[in-house]
């Protein structure tokens, strides 16, 4: 009787390819782990934060900003503080001054921002809290970009496919020219990552993020 010699190529290539439930269960994994691990190795530098933010401007350190998430479940994303108290309250006026009807509300200079908070927001630093988002679930590693309310109805017919999903704490909007972006090209950018969606399109984002961070493209 003779034995049939098998390579690993012809081993590996038998496998089953994953399902998608247990592809799922590996980005939710991944979320975990290197969110508990980010959170540990941040420590010292989330603490001075958070004394500065307290020392430069009166208010709480954190801010909870109401956001829709996956399945249109709003959640409460956190942030380090980088605005004045009264931010939410001047938010609806600052929008009708700018005109900035049916777009998303951005604006490269906006008097609300602390001193520190411009600096915090350059460089992402505000962002770290949104670890504790991922490890409750609320929010993953990347995903598109969490948005308000009101913000989230602008998303129309097949760009509603973003909130199939968790939202990230980086994405490709993060990656592709943060708040400098097009908002049309947002929507197709978007829609593109959650229907082209893998472990190495998360892995390859997670990569750009940290030069387009140190790079602070389209950043304010």
């Amino acid at each position: 009787m003779s034995i049939q010699k098998t390579s690993f190529a012809t081993t590996y290539f038998a496998l089953e390819p994953a399902s998608s439930a247990d592809l799922k269960f590996l980005k939710r994994l991944m979320d975990i782990v290197l969110a508990s691990i980010g959170l540990l190795l941040l420590m010292p530098i989330l603490l001075i934060i958070a004394i500065l933010v307290k020392a430069t401007s009166p208010g709480p350190i954190f801010y909870k900003s109401l956001r829709v998430g996956k399945d249109y479940k709003n959640f409460y994303m956190l942030k380090f503080r980088t605005m004045r108290t009264d931010a939410d309250a001047l938010r609806e006026k600052l929008r009708q001054e700018n005109n900035l009807q049916g777009n998303l509300f951005k604006l490269k200079d906006d008097p609300r921002v602390t001193r520190f908070g411009k600096f915090l927001r350059a460089f992402s630093l505000d962002e770290f809290p949104q670890l504790i988002n991922v490890i409750r679930g609320e929010m993953s590693l990347v995903g598109p970009r969490p948005l308000p309310p009101d913000e989230s109805e602008l998303f129309e017919g097949p760009y509603t496919v973003r909130f199939n999903v968790l939202p990230g704490i980086t994405g490709i909007w993060q990656v592709s020219g943060r708040s400098a972006l097009d908002f049309n090209k947002l929507c197709r950018l978007e829609r593109s990552y959650v229907m082209d969606w893998s472990i190495w399109s998360d892995l390859r984002i997670l990569f750009k993020t940290v030069p387009a961070v140190l790079m602070k493209s389209g950043a304010y």
